[in-house]
């Protein structure tokens, strides 16, 4: 196996990994709450897909009685589901919080935020 083929073989791995940093970029280097909000549903994104490749078996089928051997195991999936749930009703309260304070003070910047706490 060459190392294009290596590459070919785990690039579900290699776009995990590239979706994971750009979200934590996002989250580290923004100052924006609606931007730290979005790179951290990047990096969920990112967690999910390397979750889901590592599940993946090939030549494997579903856990069938009437389907040969070797199976996929049904648990990765089901976790991911529920974390997409989670992840989504996760954004919903971030955003709703994003909203009032938006409301209250007039801005999303995190420096400015800080600076209107530290006077009151």
């Amino acid at each position: 196996m060459t190392g294009i083929e290596a590459l070919a073989d785990r690039l579900y791995y290699l776009a995990a990994f590239l979706l994971l940093g750009i979200g934590t970029y996002t989250l580290i280097g923004s100052r924006n709450l609606v931007k730290k909000v979005i790179g951290m549903n990047v990096f969920q994104t990112g967690i999910f897909l390397f979750f889901i490749a590592a599940a993946f078996i090939t030549g494997a089928s579903p856990p069938l009685l009437t389907a040969p051997a070797p199976y996929v195991s049904p648990l990765p999936h089901v976790l991911i589901l529920t974390a997409i749930v989670v992840g989504v009703s996760l954004t919903a309260v971030a955003l709703g919080l994003i909203v009032r304070i938006y409301d209250e003070y007039g801005t999303l910047n995190e420096e400015t935020l800080r600076e209107v706490q530290a006077d009151e």
